[in-house]
């Protein structure tokens, strides 16, 4: 069988979750080319050596300019923080490699719209890691969106809720500085929940967005008796219209008190209705206006047969798969792409589109106004 080389960059949380999806997937899939964990790169020496060992890197490279000059790389994995993707993916794409980038895609649409041109010149598969489009029930919500099942869409709410900003002592890390995370909660979780009102209901046509900063201050990660400013917004709502007419809501916060890592959409057609909640990933509510009058309601679709998309590859039915196992079908549709020259989706063309709805709402925050993009 080919193989296909790969270099990953970071190795924190995504780096780990990465790796874990290119140790399994040839375990449970059958990629039309191999993966070779060929080299880990990052800064710090010691936890990389350690990563590496762990997860199964046959090698460290403290530098990424090394790791694409180097022959025996194919692919890129870029796990890092937000403001490093483009520099990384633009020159990897110039050296033809093919690209793996972990979400969000960049921290402005210039830099997203410069990674694209310089993916598509060089001819590479570029692939943009919003995993959740995977996830065997959100498969299963499209095809009943393209099957006509809802019908006309007319309302779209989605929300990504996390908790871990609630106590006011949780440093200032690189999520909470501009000029590293480029936004709050807009960017990292929004960058999900539009990419995913993208691929189920359509393009948007304006949106207006409001922020909230609760928390103005928090102490300096390698100085806790000293504080420093958090640069970005707390929690943001994204209100506005689809092209096809679709009223659209989208709520993200790091501030939702009891809420882990709650990522959902509710989208309401003429026919029908669809409710998805990552915390409880295997299952799809759907109501079918077609259902006889006794018998009307949202039905709990457990998406675990082996007829769902990925599902077979796993467990026996009605055994439920995790978190992880997106990463696992980004991977297999990566490699598939990389070995016959097609591409794979989301890519960084969905990037950009994503970029201009999140450019437009942070200026939208900035100043109180509508936008509109099409």
């Amino acid at each position: 069988m080919k193989e296909l080389r790969l270099a990953i960059v970071g190795h924190r949380f995504m780096g780990r979750a990465h790796s874990n999806a290119w140790n399994q997937v040839s375990k449970f899939f059958d990629p039309a080319v191999k993966p070779v964990m060929q080299v880990a790169c990052g800064r710090d020496e010691e936890a990389l050596r350690a990563f590496a060992e762990r997860w199964g890197w046959a090698g460290i490279e403290t530098d990424w300019r090394r790791v694409l000059e180097r022959d025996d790389i194919d692919a890129i994995d870029i796990a890092t923080p937000t403001h490093l993707h483009a520099e990384i993916a633009i020159a990897a794409a110039e050296a033809g490699k093919h690209v793996f980038c972990e979400k969000p895609f960049a921290n402005t649409l210039a830099e997203g719209e410069a990674m694209l041109a310089a993916a598509e010149k060089a001819g590479v598969v570029h692939y943009l890691n919003h995993n959740y489009r995977r996830c065997p029930a959100v498969l299963l919500a499209k095809r009943l969106i393209d099957e006509g099942e809802i019908g006309e869409v007319y309302h779209w709410r989605g929300a990504y809720q996390q908790s871990w900003l609630v106590n006011p002592q949780h440093p200032l890390d690189w999520k909470l500085r501009k000029a590293t995370a480029a936004a709050g909660p807009l960017w990292d979780l929004g960058s999900h929940a539009v990419d995913l009102a993208h691929f189920l209901v359509g393009d948007f046509a304006e949106i207006e967005c409001r922020g909230k900063q609760f928390v103005a201050e928090r102490p300096l990660a390698e100085d806790h008796t000293a504080t420093g400013e958090v640069e970005v917004e707390c929690a943001a709502l994204i209100t506005g219209e689809f092209q096809n007419g679709a009223l659209a809501s989208i709520e993200t916060t790091r501030y939702a008190t009891g809420r882990r890592n709650r990522h959902t959409f509710e989208i309401y057609g003429r026919k029908g209705a669809l409710a998805w909640d990552m915390e409880d990933m295997n299952r799809l509510q759907f109501y079918s206006g077609k259902d006889p009058a006794d018998r009307l309601g949202f039905r709990d679709i457990l998406v675990t047969e082996s007829v769902h998309d990925y599902v077979g590859s796993w467990w026996p039915s009605g055994h439920i798969i995790g978190y992880e196992h997106a990463f696992v079908h980004a991977a297999i549709d990566f490699l598939d792409a990389c070995a016959n020259g097609g591409t794979v989706e989301p890519d960084f063309r969905d990037g950009v589109r994503s970029l201009k709805v999140l450019e437009a709402a942070a200026a939208s925050m900035e100043t109180g106004r509508r936008v509109r993009l099409a």
